[in-house]
């Protein structure tokens, strides 16, 4: 099924508004608060006259959010934004109201979270035992379909998501926040487990493989196929068109740009000429993102899982040797996180505030109920849908559980979040800008230099190579998507493109970056959502034959 009409006139609208972005909507529209206080401020034009990427960015989220997004506003909770005394005001005169918002996508995410692990009989802990099996090796059939391995699956899904949200966006939520932000992080990443698993077992079931053995899976065969199925069709084709564009964008955003951005800040902390000198950067990631995209699922494979479990030992061992050295204060954290969790008095908003900003931090983090992980995973050789599905819920495990929860312990326990000059010296003003910029890798750089001396070299490696990780399956992802709307022959098209935006990204501000990504992941969930929990009970029943068959011993393991 290809739909090129309507997917041609939908990216024309999104490319028009990069280009141009209706100047009225940029500057009628209040700003939007992220939830980790980051707002899309009214672009502006060059001094000199010239094009001006920030400014690009700006009119876009302006756009986007009057397409796709919208926030549910706590008017109770709202306070006028003030400046030296005096209420700043938008190009219509209205008061810049601050204060929590709770975005529809977040809701959405969270509700079918709680739908899923109800629904499966919770699975995130009935299979997790089994999924760890799966992983190494236990399982795997090598006369299985498919094209990668379930470890290389879950490699390729996790490095798409374990990258600059586990190190920024965790450092930027609890920096606006407060340390309560983090329980919120660690109970959505229990709960998005099972959101996980459930579109990624769809993924499985409604593949495809074309006559070069090339797998195509993902939400825009599930929606599409898998709803036409329960008679459904014209819904599923509408959703799933609306995904592949979606993604496309998401691609280019948080799956791109967003990582660029992040990993030149925590660089430049280390290496300050590419402060000077961004592009440089941006080009230099370009080209090794471009060597690696060009190959395919099998080639972002094979790279994914060597640098993932390089990458994130790397980072967990740095965390657990601040931890250690301060073993004592671990407790307290611990303590200071639960309290602040709850606090009515909280640093964003309040209880209600710190659990959004939580929520939509892990979202954006680990990205279950996106869609997206179920585009790797649909790739990966087993004998069951179900048995990917066991596996892939060990991403938000991963992802939000243990690496983001490693972030924000090191980040409590230094005091970044609260930067005083008793504590960090004449680095803390430094750090309370990282803060209020937005810019959470160079604030937890800061923070685990002031520990040990060296830890921001070994950041800003590791930085790299989350950005880089996440890049290249991102790029998996979106290309997929403009796959299927114009066929397998335009791929190239895309992946030119994805590449100019990794140098767009080295010279864009933190802020809009932030709101872009945030804007288009989350643009994802609707569509992808409606049409899990429409294909839930299918789900359901492939799970209660796969656990069936499990104990009757009918998988054979090989190792």
């Amino acid at each position: 099924m290809r739909i090129h009409t309507r997917a041609l006139c939908a990216l024309f609208v999104l490319a028009l508004a990069f280009v141009t972005g209706p100047t009225a909507l940029a500057s009628d529209l209040p700003l939007l608060q992220d939830g980790g206080g980051a707002a899309v401020e009214e672009a502006e034009t060059d001094e000199a006259g010239g094009f001006d990427v920030d400014a690009m960015f700006g009119k876009v989220n302006a756009t986007m959010v009057r397409v796709i997004f919208f926030d549910i506003s706590f008017g109770t909770l709202q306070e006028a934004k003030m400046e030296d005394g005096v209420a700043v005001l938008d190009a219509a005169g209205a008061p810049v109201m601050e204060g929590p918002t709770l975005p529809i996508a977040v809701v959405i995410l969270v509700l079918g979270a709680i739908f899923f692990t109800i629904r499966m009989g919770l699975p995130q802990l009935r299979s997790f035992g089994h999924a760890i099996d799966v992983v190494r090796g236990k399982y795997d059939d090598p006369d299985a379909k498919g094209e990668v391995t379930s470890f290389q699956a879950l490699t390729a899904a996790l490095s798409a998501t374990v990258g600059l949200g586990n190190i920024g966006g965790v450092a930027i939520a609890v920096g606006t926040g407060g340390p309560g932000a983090t329980f919120w992080m660690i109970l959505a990443g229990f709960l998005g487990m099972a959101s996980k698993f459930t579109e990624c077992t769809l993924g499985q079931m409604y593949r495809e493989t074309r006559p070069d053995g090339r797998i195509m899976g993902g939400a825009m065969y599930y929606l599409s196929r898998g709803l036409g199925e329960i008679g459904l069709g014209g819904l599923g084709k509408i959703l799933a068109a609306l995904f592949a564009v979606i993604c496309i964008g998401a691609s280019f955003g948080g799956g791109n740009t967003f990582q660029v951005s992040q990993s030149v800040g925590a660089v430049s902390h280390v290496i300050p000429w590419f402060a000077e000198h961004p592009m440089v950067y941006g080009l230099l990631m370009a080209v090794a993102v471009g060597i690696v995209t060009l190959g395919g699922i099998r080639r972002i494979a094979a790279t994914a899982e060597k640098i993932v479990p390089f990458m994130c030992g790397i980072y967990v061992l740095a965390c657990i040797a601040i931890l250690l050295m301060n073993l004592g204060a671990v407790p307290a954290a611990v303590g200071t996180i639960v309290k602040g969790a709850f606090a009515p008095d909280a640093m964003f908003g309040g209880f209600l505030g710190v659990l959004i900003l939580g929520f939509k931090r892990a979202a954006f983090s680990n990205e279950a109920g996106i869609g997206s992980a179920a585009i790797a995973h649909s790739a990966a050789r087993v004998p069951h849908p179900s048995r990917e599905g066991i596996v892939a819920l060990l991403e938000p495990f991963v992802d939000t559980i243990v690496v983001c929860t490693m972030t924000a312990l090191v980040i409590v326990i230094t005091g970044a979040y609260a930067p005083t000059t008793e504590v960090f010296g004449e680095q803390a003003g430094a750090m309370a800008g990282y803060i209020k910029g937005d810019n959470g890798a160079a604030l937890t750089s800061a923070a685990m230099g002031h520990v040990l001396p060296f830890m921001p070299y070994v950041l800003a490696v590791a930085v790299v190579l989350f950005a880089y990780s996440t890049m290249i399956s991102w790029s998996y992802y979106g290309e997929r998507c403009w796959a299927y709307l114009f066929g397998d022959n335009s791929s190239i098209v895309y992946r030119l493109l994805f590449v100019v935006f990794v140098v767009f990204g080295s010279v864009a501000t933190a802020k809009n970056i932030l709101n872009f990504g945030d804007l288009l992941i989350f643009g994802m969930v609707l569509p992808n959502i409606v049409g899990v929990v429409l294909l839930s009970g299918k789900v359901k029943a492939k799970y209660d034959d796969y656990c069936r068959r499990l104990a009757a011993g009918e998988y054979t393991t090989f190792k």
